[in-house]
């Protein structure tokens, strides 16, 4: 699902930018990489996001994927000399992945999956293609911030088979993704990183 004008004013923000930055930084705090990682970020939109993760945790590649064409041009447009040998920017649909079953050492999520039609599918998903002991990222939104009486008419998101906090842990665990301590959860969202057992 592609997002509306609202929310990619929002994801192009200065503003975004920061907080993707604070949240890789918890995330490197919670685990890092092992060197020569094969990473994937999900609905990276403009590529801010794959940006700092490169930064951050240099993995030998990452491949980054948004469904909408138009984000993906601007990212491919805004890739630095830098990163051009480590970076892949593509159109891909983040409920069926173009990979074969454990080929990445961590997944990235940034608020990507209360998008998904079927977001049971794309944990799967993340699940099948990371290698045992690899690495899924995340940062997600629950309804109480998206789809309450200010947010509902100005977002656009799915309506069916939503999730909150208990649901989205159970899938988790239900993929075999261990969550680990030190996770911050509020009745808005989560941050954490969950491990393949």
């Amino acid at each position: 699902m592609k997002v509306n004008w609202a929310e990619r004013v929002w994801v192009n923000s200065p503003l975004r930018s920061l907080i993707l930055k604070r949240e890789i930084q918890f995330f490197k705090k919670l685990r890092d990489l092992p060197p020569e990682s094969h990473c994937l970020e999900i609905g990276c939109g403009r590529g801010a996001g794959a940006l700092i993760i490169l930064r951050e945790f240099q993995p030998s590649r990452l491949e980054a994927l948004d469904v909408d064409p138009t984000m993906i041009r601007l990212a491919q447009g805004r890739k630095p000399s830098w990163a051009l040998d480590h970076l892949l920017f593509y159109v891909s649909d983040a409920q069926h992945l173009p990979y074969s079953d454990a080929s990445m050492d961590a997944v990235f999520n940034f608020g990507i999956i209360h998008h998904l039609e079927d977001w049971e599918q794309g944990i799967k998903e993340i699940a099948r293609v990371l290698r045992k002991d690899g690495g899924f990222y995340f940062e997600e939104i629950y309804p109480a911030l998206y789809a309450n009486v200010l947010t509902r008419k100005l977002l656009d998101h799915p309506t069916e088979n939503r999730f909150r906090g208990p649901e989205f842990r159970m899938a988790l665990a239900t993929e075999g993704l261990k969550l680990l301590s030190g996770y911050r959860e509020t009745r808005f969202g989560i941050l954490g990183v969950a491990v393949k057992g």
